[in-house]
């Protein structure tokens, strides 16, 4: 009986401890994490390794190192010499990152290689084993790892500024005085969303309506002590708390609040993402910074506008002319 059991111990005794790492953004569902644990324990099987730690990096971009805190901890593992692992295996080389810049995705590597780490890439056809045509596919594979995903930016965002010239909105609250209409994919209206909600079907499609008439009303009143009057954001905001009107977000009225109303298109029926998402092509940043979370490098865009996406329920007149000081003020 002991001596039947001896060679599979054996066996077991002889793999190499291994750690595994996973990763998994919003892609396709061949990259979920259960997949991938799949094909790295066959691997480790076939390979002779024995998975003894998991690093898991699930719904995160790889893009970038930051916020990957399981692949910075791996790391640091590595580096401090306390990983107990001889082996790191990786789904494929887009798990490992989609780097802008491949020499990023090669330095994480170096990394491991220099602490007597091997890195393995299970589901490639190629051994990465250092020789020269292993190293070249490698490097084109990182390569088309970050360039799938500025493909992938410009497809989304062409894809949202077509939605939006046809005055469907792409998200964020709709603001005072309006609501989030859902309609199907045939135009037909469904409901109103409250704050929070979401569309359930991708086919579905959400666009701005006029809110309650009391709300509608007062945006009006807004425009006319800005426009007629003269009063300064600061000054109607201050009208409104003293005379408890409460604000869409439930908190009291600000300067920047008022603002917002009087120079946003969606008051006057336009559905518009210029001055959102414009990039400068000259040094890759993104202006505003409300918009710095979108990781991938892509070409100067101008937004896109639907006139009279919406209805109108603010004279155009008083947004221009509003529009038109705060212009002003703000060069003067």
């Amino acid at each position: 009986m002991s001596s039947a059991t001896t060679p599979a111990r054996t066996l077991e005794a002889s793999r190499v401890p291994a750690a595994q790492y996973v990763r998994m953004s919003t892609e396709h569902q061949q990259y979920s994490t259960e997949n991938q644990r799949d094909a790295i324990a066959e691997f480790a099987q076939a390979k002779g390794y024995e998975i003894i730690k998991t690093y898991a990096d699930d719904g995160k971009s790889g893009l970038r190192i930051e916020g990957r805190a399981s692949l910075r901890q791996m790391l640091t593992d590595v580096e401090g010499g306390q990983a107990g692992f001889r082996a790191i295996l990786v789904y494929d080389v887009s798990r490992w990152g989609r780097f802008q810049d491949s020499d990023e995705s090669a330095y994480y590597e170096y990394i491991c290689k220099r602490a007597g780490i091997q890195v393995e890439y299970c589901m490639e056809q190629f051994a990465n084993d250092g020789s020269p045509v292993s190293t070249i596919i490698k490097s084109v594979k990182r390569a088309m790892a970050g360039e799938y995903s500025r493909e992938l930016s410009n497809k989304v965002f062409k894809g949202q500024c077509r939605l939006i010239q046809l005055g469907y909105r792409q998200g964020g609250p709709a603001g005072f005085g309006l609501r989030r209409m859902l309609i199907d994919v045939n135009g037909a209206p469904k409901g109103i969303l409250n704050r929070g909600e979401q569309k359930s079907l991708q086919t579905d499609r959400v666009t701005l309506v006029p809110g309650p008439e009391d709300e509608v009303t007062l945006v009006r009143s807004i425009y006319e002590r800005f426009v007629n009057h003269g009063k300064a954001e600061r000054v109607i905001a201050d009208e409104l708390n003293a005379a408890g009107v409460v604000s869409a977000c439930d908190r009291p009225w600000t300067r920047s609040m008022v603002h917002q109303i009087l120079t946003n298109e969606k008051y006057i029926g336009n559905s518009n993402t210029s001055g959102c998402w414009r990039r400068s092509a000259r040094s890759g940043s993104l202006s505003p910074s409300s918009s710095t979370h979108r990781k991938a490098p892509r070409a100067e865009v101008t937004g896109a506008t639907a006139s009279g996406a919406t209805p109108s329920w603010t004279d155009t007149s008083d947004w221009t002319c509003s529009r038109s000081w705060v212009v002003a003020r703000r060069s003067a």
